[in-house]
């Protein structure tokens, strides 16, 4: 373990944040040789510690601190406190995730290119393109492991997926199996192979699932090049009067305020924490916060286009038992106007625990279709809706105008009201899904609201010219050169992929930038 840096050390890459892109930056920066501090708000929880019950691990590992919520969307009414759920832990949510890894469609890089001027959408091509960041998808599906690329085989399909498959097969669909998941199907990079346990949302105990809490974070430690600061929650990013960012200031597991150093700083806290903590970094000089010239940060909240499908069958199905998300459905993430919407979505299986059901089936619902319905639970089968939702400079992560956290901070107000695209798109797909378990067999369906559980994307994003956009190509931001930017919230659209492989992508590609700039000296 490297010995603990310096606050007053000045040549220090800061990283808030250890999840997907934090995570990955800091491994990727350490083999460099490069010093680096990692600020995690949350404990570190090693994987044998995670629980295998839903609401005891919702405890244990979700974002609880107080935000509010605001706009059109159901998520308001039903879980006005808990706008999405991300966890508060070292990992970040790579804890939690299902381990789907999906690269972007090409055209989903030029999103504005191909669907033209949608009314009431802040569309925008982004500065990459899928070409780009090949070599870089390539490179992360080998550190992650993901199944079905380089030579990794499949997992099992369990009875959810077998379900799903008879009926994709029925309507016709081509692309359907057990996916492209960061799961080992077998021993691989001294972890074991998937057990099937079917608590892939409470954190894996096996280790079989990426997470960069016992992959990248130990790795880098062992170079002795990163330190990880658990229970270290960023309040704001210093700069000095170039406008250059200097330090980071940060409350310690015991609740003092820290200040460390640094050469560079990169944000890394999901799309909800970076833009907050951006926000509340403004001074005189920079009055509507840092790296918000052009008035985007915070601005185009996207969290896809989701909801669920569920379906109960005469005989016992047990989705619960195998890996959650156990397959997935491709045809419908085209580009294919004739629908009804612009941008496609992707189906793929999920099932919850019975304390889940109850909580989101329907939720506040009762009486006899509700019951009946969890009294079904055995016999069903499940699926999940996720595609692209379109940016709008409405959603937007706020800055509360009285509620603080403890540590005096204005909290995040998450504002979001689903497009004219996004609800297009979700019915279209709960008819397929519904049409989908008819097929073979199913009694009765239930299309299900959106759970707060989502992608968050958007809040930073990327673009070519400074005024359109927070943060350039390489996550850096367009008005702070040595300020930078790596988790999803770069995405300039958000593409029917679940993000992550797009994020560890982007963090090893944005790894190889920094370096090769400090290298130069001119960060």
């Amino acid at each position: 373990m490297p010995a603990p840096y310096d606050l007053k050390d000045d040549s220090v890459v800061v990283i808030i944040g250890s999840g997907a892109g934090g995570g990955t930056l800091a491994n990727e920066l350490a083999q460099k040789g490069i010093d680096v501090v990692v600020l995690e708000s949350g404990a570190r929880i090693e994987h044998e510690d995670f629980i295998n019950d839903e609401w005891d691990s919702f405890a244990q590992l979700a974002w609880l601190d107080h935000r509010t919520t605001g706009g059109g969307w159901r998520v308001s009414k039903d879980f006005p406190n808990l706008p999405a759920w991300i966890v508060k832990a070292v990992g970040g949510t790579t804890t939690h995730w299902a381990g789907a890894s999906l690269r972007l469609q090409e055209h989903e890089f030029k999103t504005h290119t191909h669907y033209g001027d949608v009314k009431g959408a802040n569309l925008l091509d982004w500065p990459i393109t899928l070409a780009e960041l090949e070599p870089y998808y390539a490179r992360a599906e080998d550190k992650m492991g993901v199944t079905r690329t380089n030579g990794i085989e499949g997992l099992p399909g369990n009875n959810n997926f077998k379900v799903f498959k008879a009926g994709a097969d029925k309507l016709g669909y081509k692309e359907c199996n057990t996916g492209h998941m960061a799961i080992n199907s077998k021993e691989r990079d001294g972890r074991m192979g998937c057990q099937q346990t079917g608590f892939c949302f409470q954190g894996c105990k096996w280790g079989a699932k990426w997470s960069t809490l016992y992959t990248e974070i130990p790795k880098g430690e062992d170079t002795g090049r990163l330190e990880l600061r658990a229970q270290s929650h960023v309040l704001r990013i210093e700069h000095d009067k170039s406008g250059k960012v200097t330090s980071v200031v940060y409350a310690d597991k015991d609740g003092k305020v820290q200040e460390q150093k640094a050469r560079i700083v990169c944000v890394a806290g999901n799309s909800i924490e970076s833009p907050r903590l951006l926000l509340n970094s403004h001074s005189s000089m920079f009055p509507q916060g840092l790296a918000n010239s052009s008035g985007q940060v915070g601005k185009n909240y996207m969290r896809h286009t989701t909801g669920s499908v569920y379906a109960v069958f005469e005989k016992p199905v047990h989705m619960y038992r195998g890996t959650t998300m156990a397959g997935v459905i491709r045809d419908e993430a085209k580009h294919d106007p004739s629908r009804g919407f612009v941008g496609g979505y992707e189906l793929e299986t999920l099932s919850l625990g019975l304390p889940f059901m109850a909580a989101f089936l329907d939720p506040g619902g009762w009486g006899r279709s509700f019951t009946s319905a969890l009294d079904d639970y055995p016999n069903m089968a499940g699926m999940w809706i996720v595609g692209e939702d379109m940016p709008q400079e409405q959603n937007a992560v706020k800055l509360h105008k009285e509620l603080k956290d403890k540590y005096g901070m204005p909290i995040p107000d998450v504002w979001f009201t689903d497009h004219a695209n996004d609800v297009a798109m979700r019915n279209h797909a709960y008819a397929q899904g519904q049409a989908l378990y008819a097929s073979v067999g199913a009694m009765r369906s239930f299309p299900t609201p959106p759970y707060p559980s989502t992608h968050n994307l958007g809040t930073v994003r990327m673009s070519e010219k400074a005024r359109d956009g927070v943060v350039n190509k390489w996550g850096q931001t367009h008005d702070i050169k040595n300020l930078f930017v790596s988790d999803g919230s770069q995405f300039t659209t958000g593409g029917a992929e679940n993000p992550t492989l797009t994020i560890v992508s982007l963090a090893i590609r944005q790894s190889e930038f920094i370096a090769k700039e400090m290298s130069a000296k001119s960060i």
